[in-house]
């Protein structure tokens, strides 16, 4: 995509969805979990299955990094990373499906792909324990949700602390090893040289500082419905995940 914005690269039509029975009433759908399993991919295709918009909220903490790298701040200077997020201008491009991320400042670009590399695998936990960043992120993933009111929401805290109030909550698991294996083989597939073993200890690592930070920390909302994705292929998850909803809400919007 060009940085003017005019076009939409990656549109593609909506899937077919399957809402029958969720009405047309506000609903909110949280899946928190740790890295690597699979959130974003799930809660973008159990949103299009249920006629629902998708917001990747891990997207926009790995943009808020992203921001502040090429602002020149220090990353451990946590009021200075917080007021370059604040006035990145961050917002997605909701014609595009998946929705597609985008800074204005410092620089007017499309950060959906950049946010992805390495760099910024290593800067986000820095940046996602930033109490002021958290702050300015959740009002954003709320006023998100004010302006599309038919969301499943992925993350780490947003069942916990974002929208506590959520419909249906889901806590997606797997065992790290799973975890490992599953980004290696998205390495492999990408062209890129991979060691599993320093994959697997960065997951772990990445799993201790969600769990410790103080602000936000990655939990288990007592209320969600946990799903062990281990052995479960990205299908099955989400028919599980469906037919969680429907069940929960069916009656409740169809009555």
């Amino acid at each position: 995509m060009s940085k003017t914005g005019a076009a939409c690269v990656g549109h593609m039509e909506k899937a077919p969805t399957r809402s029958d029975g969720l009405g047309t009433r506000a609903i909110t759908i949280t899946i928190d979990g740790p890295a690597g399993t699979g959130k974003s991919t799930i809660a973008r295709l159990l949103a299009r299955r249920l006629g629902l918009e998708f917001l990747d909220t891990g997207a926009m903490y790995r943009a808020a990094a992203l921001a502040a790298m090429l602002a020149g701040v220090d990353l451990h200077d946590g009021e200075a990373v917080a007021r370059v997020v604040e006035e990145s201008g961050m917002h997605f491009d909701w014609r595009c499906d998946p929705p597609r991320l985008w800074i204005e400042r410092p620089a007017r670009m499309d950060v959906t792909q950049r946010i992805r590399e390495a760099d910024i695998n290593v800067a986000v936990s820095m940046v996602a324990a930033v109490p002021a960043v958290r702050r300015v992120l959740v009002e954003r993933h709320r006023a998100i949700c004010k302006a599309h009111p038919r969301l499943v929401a992925e993350g780490r805290d947003q069942g916990s602390v974002v929208f506590p109030d959520a419909a249906v909550k889901f806590y997606l698991d797997a065992d790290p090893l799973e975890r490992a294996r599953r980004r290696a083989g998205q390495l492999r597939e990408a062209g890129q040289r991979v060691d599993e073993s320093a994959i697997h200890e960065d997951i772990l690592r990445r799993d201790r500082a969600d769990m410790e930070r103080a602000v936000g920390p990655l939990i288990r909302p007592a209320d969600a419905i946990v799903v062990d994705s281990t052995k479960l292929s990205t299908e099955e998850v989400v028919d599980l995940m469906e037919r969680h909803v429907r069940k929960r809400l069916g009656e409740e919007v169809d009555g």
